[in-house]
């Protein structure tokens, strides 16, 4: 009789544990993103829906407030607090500066990524727009290193 009581709590217990790491393995998927405020930033001269193909705020310090703010809403949870990712996605320190940087940075920050019918980013280009897609760039270029 114990031994069966005995097999049903390993049982039991191994069922538990396997459902907490699957929803920690799952834990950065479904994320809604976070508005973010960017009226003290200058328009783009052909408005929030035509991107521009270079970082306009570069060099802006408002912009690199934005920015900081709204990474730590929208992007921190998976490509790490400070831009250190722990390995999940991307470490963005470590992404060209300049505008070959932006190139790759828009194309991602717009359309996402998936492969194999797996969504790894989200596009966030028509959820938060271009003002807050540069200033989220600025403030990552911020942190650039080549360590």
């Amino acid at each position: 009789m114990t031994i069966r009581t005995g097999r049903a709590a390993l049982i039991a217990a191994a069922a538990i544990a396997s459902l907490s790491i699957g929803t920690s393995l799952y834990a950065h998927g479904n994320v809604t993103p976070q508005a973010v405020d960017t009226s003290d930033l200058p328009d783009m001269a052909g408005g929030n829906d035509n991107w521009v193909q270079h970082n306009p705020y570069r060099g802006n310090a408002r912009a690199l407030e934005i920015g900081q703010s709204a990474y730590g809403q929208n992007c921190a949870r998976c490509h790490g607090l400070d831009a250190i990712s722990g390995g999940i996605a991307p470490d963005l320190r470590y992404l060209e500066l300049g505008d070959a940087g932006d190139e790759w940075f828009i194309e991602r920050f717009q359309h996402g990524s998936s492969h194999d019918g797996k969504v790894y980013m989200p596009p966030l280009g028509e959820v938060l727009g271009q003002k807050a897609g540069w200033a989220i760039r600025t403030w990552v270029e911020s942190k650039h290193t080549d360590e």
